[in-house]
């Protein structure tokens, strides 16, 4: 499980240089004029979603909780499956526009040929161990879709104004450990198995 979670950061890695870089379009920084569109905003320029929202989303989910997970996953499997939550419902987040629309997104393609495969064989691998199985999977695919959705109702709370940018940035800092506590809150229900 460690060595998918680091191959999971590796992935989103590349997964962030699409969206943020150059995308498979040959646009650069295309994701946050995606963003600002998804929001109702136009013009990228005037948008006012901070840059600071997508590096503090983009850095601790990926600079942060992908080694750490790894790291720990060494020693609790658990922890290292609960990195696969975000890339997996990511390529949910992906592909669910893009065939409703017809057309690309900026992250679709490494959504497609890196989070999909990894995710189900990363669960795959989860469903046969006995110190993980369908409860462990089961709580990874929440953790993802509680990331996201913590994600994306803390931003609309912002252009709301209803919570501050520092609000907004602090929130994005903390939302990647909900996996990991929600995954090792399932796993502590059964003996926790050190792996060997």
């Amino acid at each position: 499980m460690s060595w998918l979670a680091w191959a999971a950061t590796a992935a989103y890695l590349l997964h962030q240089f699409e969206e943020h870089g150059i995308d498979a379009r040959g646009m650069p920084y295309a994701f946050r004029s995606t963003l600002c569109a998804t929001f109702g905003f136009a013009d990228a320029t005037h948008c006012p979603i901070p840059d600071a929202f997508i590096a503090a989303v983009n850095i601790p989910v990926v600079w942060l909780a992908g080694p750490i997970s790894a790291l720990l996953g060494r020693r609790w499997p658990a922890i290292a499956l609960s990195y696969l939550s975000v890339p997996a419902v990511n390529a949910v987040a992906h592909l669910g526009p893009a065939i409703a629309s017809g057309s690309y997104n900026p992250g679709l393609v490494t959504a497609v040929l890196l989070f999909l495969p990894l995710s189900i064989w990363t669960f795959r691998i989860a469903l046969r161990r006995p110190d993980l199985g369908g409860l462990a999977v089961a709580a990874t695919l929440l953790g993802g879709i509680l990331i996201h959705a913590v994600l994306m109702l803390s931003l609309k709370a912002y252009l709301a104004g209803g919570i501050s940018e520092t609000v907004l940035i602090a929130i994005q800092i903390f939302n990647p450990a909900v996996p990991m506590l929600l995954v090792a809150a399932v796993a502590s229900r059964r003996p926790l198995r050190r792996a060997t």
